[in-house]
């Protein structure tokens, strides 16, 4: 039972989302899915390709025409039409377009279509804004992480100094924020609970504090 368990991680920038998903489909021997890295391929090859970002007909074009594929085997290098594109999407340039392109309708339509047939594999972890409400709305467990803006900045900072780019703690939080509201206000599948899901806060949890709760709540659900 647990080997078919589907398990949708939603939340905002910086919750922990992508390292905990990783973790816990590792532990539990789940696929799993970085959803938040096909919108940043996308963004990614649009900027490259000098799309206008803020036109969804342009975007949604270039959408419908992208390959995304990821590699578990190499450390979870993520690929878009052939090329390792793993480091070029976390850029804070990726981050201000992915927030834009990821509220047009076809975009996601799209997206979301891709990874609902990458979830027939069978176990699966997926981590997102819209997992648990759209991408896969009958997951057996739904997770919602969240902290406070401190934490998510402070945390994200240190994500990209450690790629060895220099931000300011401040811009990065700004552009949090922004990018919170923009989730949050959008009308196509906007950033919020699932009705089912269970709520965890982050802020005061080490990330194995996290990572052991949500195993244990997929263990026990399988009894």
């Amino acid at each position: 039972m647990l080997d078919k368990m589907q398990i949708a991680i939603d939340g905002p920038a910086g919750a922990g989302k992508s390292t905990v998903a990783k973790a816990v489909a590792e532990l539990l021997g789940l696929f799993y899915l970085d959803t938040g890295a096909m919108y940043r391929a996308v963004a990614h090859k649009a900027l490259m390709n000098k799309v206008d970002i803020h036109s969804a007909e342009e975007v949604s074009r270039l959408a419908a025409q992208t390959r995304i594929s990821f590699d578990h085997a190499q450390g979870d290098r993520v690929w878009c039409d052939g090329e390792d594109v793993t480091g070029a999407i976390r850029t804070p340039e990726v981050t201000r377009a992915v927030s834009v392109i990821a509220a047009y309708p076809e975009v996601r339509e799209r997206l979301l279509a891709w990874q609902r047939l990458e979830a027939e594999r069978g176990g699966v972890v997926m981590d997102g804004r819209d997992i648990g409400t759209q991408v896969l709305p009958r997951a057996e467990l739904k997770i919602f992480l969240t902290a406070s803006p401190d934490a998510r900045a402070k945390r994200r900072w240190l994500e990209v100094q450690a790629t060895g780019k220099e931000i300011a703690l401040a811009e990065i939080a700004a552009e949090m924020e922004r990018r919170d509201r923009q989730d949050r206000e959008r009308e196509f599948s906007p950033l919020k609970p699932a009705a089912d899901a269970v709520v965890l806060d982050t802020t005061e949890l080490t990330v194995e504090q996290v990572i052991s709760e949500i195993v244990t709540m997929a263990q026990e659900g399988t009894k």
